[in-house]
């Protein structure tokens, strides 16, 4: 498994089907990056100018808003996850 440094997350991305007037468009039609996805491990968090570690707001199994384009794509045993920093993260859905 993944374990991520300092403050970042690992994201597995959530992709939604999208529908136009009833129909279901596949995947495929539009490969944009998911915006929205799981939390499947967390770094410790940053270190602060004090030198305390400041732990992150999101935790492992919280489902998040990112940035389109912050995080970066990596793939472990043919599966898809993106690493962000949290700065990256917007929002926890709760």
């Amino acid at each position: 498994m993944l374990r991520p440094l300092s403050d970042h997350v690992v994201i597995e991305p959530m992709r939604e089907e999208k529908k136009k007037g009833g129909i279901i468009l596949p995947e495929t039609v539009d490969k944009e990056r998911p915006e929205k996805g799981k939390v499947i491990a967390v770094g410790p968090g940053k270190i602060g100018e004090d030198g305390k570690r400041r732990p992150l707001e999101v935790k492992k199994g919280d489902v998040v808003l990112f940035t389109k384009y912050g995080p970066n794509e990596i793939k472990v045993d043919g599966k898809e996850y993106l690493i962000a920093k949290e700065d990256d993260i917007l929002a926890i859905i709760s």
